[in-house]
């Protein structure tokens, strides 16, 4: 049988208000906190978090909204986020919104539901009303990777559309002109990138045809469909940029399963550092997000909401996304 606050009690000769004030974080006395730790764990007292947040009002645990629980960056995100909660004594708590904003929001009545003290949204949506029960609530939120449209929560993301013009630039200066991109129109985050692309172009005096940049949704489908549109154009980009990280895997595939070869054909600029960069050949440039430092900056400014230590307006934080170097680009 579990141990309980009252065998903690017999065990030490103290009163139980004294170890429910240790237990909920309290100061006591440190000859007192020697004894009720001495208990615990002579006892293997457990605390349930759950009873304890009937009394804090706090549950120790983070809900996570994401996307698409299947996105290799999703997955790398949330192991950085999960490691930076149990650093801060959290645990999270992760529902898969499968790309759907009315599943979306019926997973944040479910983690209201379950009373977490603070959530992190990898959003489907691009603007925040399904969050208003969180605000009615009093849940801090934070969002990651993407920003909605009318800003009204805080923001942790990098800057899209400077990392996009770095990628074209390195293309453009290495004498490419005919450069092609597949991107979501779509999300926040393609369509920032796309501005990327297009101020890349317009400060180098460039035009591309229209048939150079394929849209639709993040995914391995638009990758692959897309390259495969590409390559079979008349005249065929001499280089591409892959959006993201699904994109980029799609996109590498066709190539592979095509006439063509990459740098010698067509040059290839992908999005996210992650295995498949290091694995195949040739070695991609890619532009990498720092995931470990969001997802470390991303909590701490949510449990600085929790404690109320963060006051004031949304914040809106952008990091500065690297490029890492490789051997898919070919010089004109």
């Amino acid at each position: 049988m579990a141990a309980t606050i009252r065998d903690i009690r017999d065990r030490t000769g103290l009163s139980l208000a004294t170890i429910s004030k240790y237990l909920n974080g309290g100061n006591v006395l440190p000859r007192n906190r020697e004894l009720i730790e001495e208990a615990i764990e002579e006892l293997h007292y457990e605390v349930n978090e759950l009873a304890r947040g009937l009394v804090t009002n706090r549950t120790k645990t983070i809900g996570v909204l994401v996307y698409d629980i299947q996105c290799i960056f999703i997955g790398n995100m949330l192991h950085y986020l999960g490691q930076a909660l149990h650093e801060n004594g959290y645990g999270m708590l992760i529902c898969d919104s499968c790309n759907d904003a009315e599943i979306e929001e019926k997973n944040l009545q479910f983690l209201l539901s379950r009373k977490v003290d603070g959530i992190l949204v990898f959003a489907v949506s691009l603007e925040g009303r399904f969050l208003a029960a969180a605000k009615k609530a009093e849940v801090p939120v934070v969002l990651l990777d993407r920003a909605f449209r009318n800003e009204e929560f805080d923001c942790i993301e990098i800057d899209n559309r400077a990392a996009m013009l770095r990628a074209a630039n390195k293309l453009i200066t290495c004498g490419h002109r005919r450069i092609g991109l597949i991107a979501s129109n779509i999300e926040y985050t393609g369509m920032e990138r796309m501005k990327g692309f297009s101020d890349a172009l317009t400060d180098a005096g460039l035009t591309v045809p229209e048939e150079y940049c394929v849209y639709g949704k993040h995914s391995f489908e638009l990758g692959y469909q897309g390259m495969r549109r590409l390559l079979e154009l008349p005249s065929p980009p001499t280089a591409v940029i892959l959006s993201n990280y699904d994109t980029t895997l799609g996109g590498i595939m066709a190539v592979n399963e095509s006439r063509f070869s990459c740098p010698g054909d067509i040059s290839i600029i992908g999005f996210d550092d992650l295995l498949m960069s290091k694995v195949i050949r040739p070695r991609l440039w890619t532009i990498a997000q720092p995931m470990r430092e969001m997802s470390e900056r991303a909590v701490e400014l949510l449990l600085k909401r929790i404690s109320h230590q963060e006051k004031g307006g949304p914040l809106r934080i952008s990091f500065s996304a690297g490029i890492r170097e490789g051997d898919s680009i070919r010089k004109l």
